[in-house]
């Protein structure tokens, strides 16, 4: 049995490039006594493997070394077992990498029911994404109702589900999406109040214009110049979520840091970041709440399914140039 993969070979400089990763097979080797054979259905393409393709230890996560198969989150079937808490035929996600078969000893894998929901939604809504917007706002931003939240990246995975639990909790929500086709997704489809195009508008003074009372609680997940435009509209006693900065990550110099940091000071802000593994041992509370909203219709999910192992190096940068809708998914097969 053949398992194709892609290995980390170079440092991206900027953009990724194919030609920083190899892509090549191998055998798949038998198993040792505890591990399990894991054939790989979907992987979840995220912003933070671009900062684990860099050499910096300074971060939650070490690199990935060079030579080693690339880091990612992946849903997918047992089709062997030599662990007895696992049978042929669980489906289970983990940080599987990319490639179509992966062996683990069980730390890590997470039982699934494609029963209940659509594997890919196991890495959107239900998996990562959903819990780090859940907790991201919930616990972090703790919106209160007829408070105005303001999203970043909003048509994205994470900030789409931020939107709309904001809306569940009755704040009244702006997002920020680059493109009137996104802007219109938010509003039209997914309830927002209102919506800013950074592509077409000045956001400080759209900001003004659709948050006149001030931004109570910002979900950053883009880092830069919106970050700063928001700093400059916070209400009093605001709560900055920090979860990302894809404006950020495909810099060749530092990542830029807030230039209008002291309105933090002068609107008595707090500005905290957020790391979705701080809350594995509360996930069941974010997955039973998501699901009972996705089935009451209160929230939506957008899947963007890419079919392809081969297409990775190309399709993860659909996360930086603004093409993808919804969460980033790549098919490696049927689930």
């Amino acid at each position: 049995m053949l398992n194709h993969q892609f290995r980390l070979t170079g440092r991206p400089a900027g953009a990724v490039k194919r030609s920083d990763f190899s892509y090549g097979s191998e055998e798949v080797r038998a198993l040792a006594d505890g591990e399990v054979l894991i054939q790989t259905a979907y992987i979840s393409l995220d912003p933070a493997m671009r900062g684990w393709m860099n050499a910096s230890e300074n971060s939650y996560m070490p690199p990935v070394a060079l030579g080693d198969v690339m880091r990612a989150i992946a849903a997918g079937r047992v089709i062997d077992s030599r662990n007895a808490a696992f049978a042929v035929g669980d489906h289970v996600t983990g940080l599987l990498g990319v490639q179509e078969y992966a062996i683990s000893t069980g730390q890590g894998l997470f039982k699934v029911d494609p029963a209940l929901a659509p594997l890919p939604l196991f890495l959107g809504t239900l998996g990562m994404t959903g819990m780090t917007a859940y907790f991201g706002l919930l616990d972090v931003g703790q919106p209160k109702a007829g408070e105005t939240v303001v999203v970043s990246g909003a048509a994205g995975a994470v900030g789409a589900t931020v939107g709309q639990i904001a809306k569940i909790k009755g704040a009244r929500v702006v997002g920020i999406a680059g493109g009137a086709d996104k802007c219109r997704y938010l509003v039209e489809e997914l309830g927002f109040d209102a919506a800013i195009d950074y592509k077409s508008e000045n956001v400080a003074k759209a900001l003004r214009q659709r948050c006149p009372q001030g931004v109570d609680v910002f979900f950053d997940n883009v880092g830069g110049e919106i970050l700063d435009a928001v700093l400059g509209n916070l209400a009093m006693h605001a709560r900055v979520v920090i979860c990302g900065a894809i404006s950020q990550y495909n810099n060749l110099e530092q990542a830029r840091g807030p230039a209008n940091y002291l309105q933090i000071m002068v609107k008595r802000a707090t500005l905290r970041g957020v790391m979705v593994a701080d809350y594995y041992p509360r996930a069941k509370e974010a997955i039973t709440d998501m699901a009972g909203w996705l089935r009451a219709g209160q929230l939506k999910t957008r899947e963007d399914v890419v079919t392809g192992l081969e297409t990775f190096p190309e399709t993860f940068q659909k996360l930086f140039d603004g093409s993808n809708n919804g969460k980033l998914v790549l098919k490696v097969a049927q689930g």
